[in-house]
């Protein structure tokens, strides 16, 4: 079984547990320590973390209705909430540092008390405590000179959104950005410029996983509005990257695809013509692992995105 550290944050002190038996029951034995806004901080570290090696931050906001241990994911017994099954960001970070021995892999799971970013974003305006939240996180590990991926699935894209806001422009020490079917509240005005600056200096990826979720029917209403919904918004963004740079479209049985030659700007949107929902599916089906693989010597090497679970062997119990 898999060693790892996890240990929660508060600003003035840590609490760290070595794991022994399952991410789980880790959570179960800590004691549960918030921010002043409700926020906590897991940190999911590899058992050493070595200075010879290159160090890579992984932010992972949320999803509105999920818990970190449901995040992480689990086997399922009998009575599980199904939740446990749906996503798996542990195990696929497994596979992630099981693949990849040469970098040190640190992914922090986002969470509030009002399980919705969004929710969060509307009670404490955007003050800038994502900002300070995220350059935190950064300084922790300075020491290591990281860079930084900013992650996410569904709701958990307003907390990327928000982070964008609150600064005139993205640190160079972000190298990633990804949303899995998390671009609900993307904004031309707003966010266009910001990520063409930024994708426009060195070694940047902008990865984007999304799906035709505007032809979906739930409980006999649209599962969103025309223009509400990450199939739409994904194009947008699209539309305003290919201003100033030159994707690459290609229109597979699937699945529509741009990208530039070296995949470090990549969009993905999965076809639906049978009207599925396929809002976790994209994460199940090795999403995380396409997020930090692509554009990289590791793409599609052990694994395939929209395929069978590469990462089973890592499901804890």
């Amino acid at each position: 079984m898999r060693t790892c550290l996890i240990f929660c944050l508060i600003v003035i002190f840590n609490v760290k547990l070595v794991a022994q038996v399952s991410f789980i029951e880790k959570l179960n034995q800590s004691e549960k320590l918030f921010l002043d806004s409700g926020v906590s901080l897991t940190f999911d570290e590899p058992t050493q973390i070595d200075p010879a090696k290159p160090t890579k931050i992984i932010l992972f906001a949320l999803p509105n209705g999920n818990t970190t241990a449901q995040s992480y994911g689990k086997k399922l017994a009998r009575g599980d909430d199904w939740h446990f099954d749906i996503q798996h960001i542990g195990a696929q970070t497994s596979f992630i540092r099981n693949t990849d021995k040469q970098t040190n892999y640190i992914v922090i799971y986002l969470e509030n008390t009002l399980k919705s970013w969004p929710a969060w974003r509307s009670k404490f305006k955007d003050d800038g405590r994502i900002n300070k939240m995220v350059d935190y996180i950064y300084q922790k590990y300075a020491i290591y000179n990281p860079k930084l991926s900013l992650t996410c699935h569904s709701g958990g894209g307003s907390f990327i959104f928000g982070y964008l806001n609150s600064l005139p422009q993205i640190p160079s020490y972000v190298d990633c950005i990804g949303f899995l079917d998390a671009t609900y509240g993307y904004e031309s005005e707003k966010h266009k410029e910001k990520l063409i600056t930024w994708l426009k200096t060195k070694n940047k990826s902008l990865q984007v996983i999304s799906y035709n979720d505007s032809v979906v029917v739930y409980n006999g209403k649209p599962l969103v509005s025309p223009t509400g919904g990450t199939w739409f918004r994904s194009q947008l963004m699209v539309k305003d990257l290919q201003t100033q740079f030159k994707l690459k479209k290609i229109d597979l049985v699937d699945r529509f695809n741009w990208s530039n030659r070296t995949n470090l700007i990549d969009f993905t949107l999965i076809k639906n013509p049978e009207a599925k929902i396929y809002h976790t599916v994209l994460v199940e089906k090795n999403g995380f692992i396409q997020l930090i693989f692509n554009g990289t010597n590791f793409s599609q090497k052990s694994y395939k995105f929209w395929e069978e679970r590469a990462y089973t062997d890592f499901i804890l119990n």
